[in-house]
């Protein structure tokens, strides 16, 4: 192996989860943006926001590395099983979300028409701590062992 493989190597399994019938590194970079662009999340509604998201992570099984709101948008970094869908992952942060800040928040509803709260539009990548250009450089080298 060579000293480039081997550093990709240490890399990648330092980021391995283990579970009892997998090993996984699944990270998602989600974004999603209020209906209109309302610029509400701020002051007690991001924070109530944020409170909300990891309440909803814990019992939805997943885990948020990160997460920052801007004044119309937030940002989460997340991670899951293998076995959770992305689109599992980010239905329930919308959907739950919208419906616990209506409820602690009702003046959100006075600048949202229709009540809905998110557009329903959301931004979706993978993360890894690898990039995209290491892992083909990996592959290929396999096949000169």
């Amino acid at each position: 192996m060579d000293i480039c493989s081997i550093k990709i190597y240490h890399t990648f399994m330092s980021s391995l989860v283990h579970d009892r019938t997998s090993v996984h590194n699944i990270g998602y970079h989600i974004v999603w943006s209020v209906k209109y662009r309302r610029k509400v999340l701020v002051g007690d509604v991001e924070i109530s926001l944020k409170n909300i998201l990891h309440k909803i992570a814990e019992d939805k099984g997943f885990t948020i590395h990160e997460m920052e709101c801007d004044i119309d948008h937030i940002h989460v970094f997340a991670s899951a099983k293998p076995k959770v869908a992305p689109s599992y992952i980010y239905k329930m942060m919308k959907g739950i979300s919208a419906r616990r800040l209506f409820v602690r928040h009702p003046e959100l509803k006075s600048k949202l028409w229709g009540e809905h709260l998110w557009n329903p539009s959301t931004y979706i990548e993978t993360i890894g701590h690898i990039s995209e250009n290491t892992v083909r450089k990996y592959i290929e080298d396999q096949k000169k062992k």
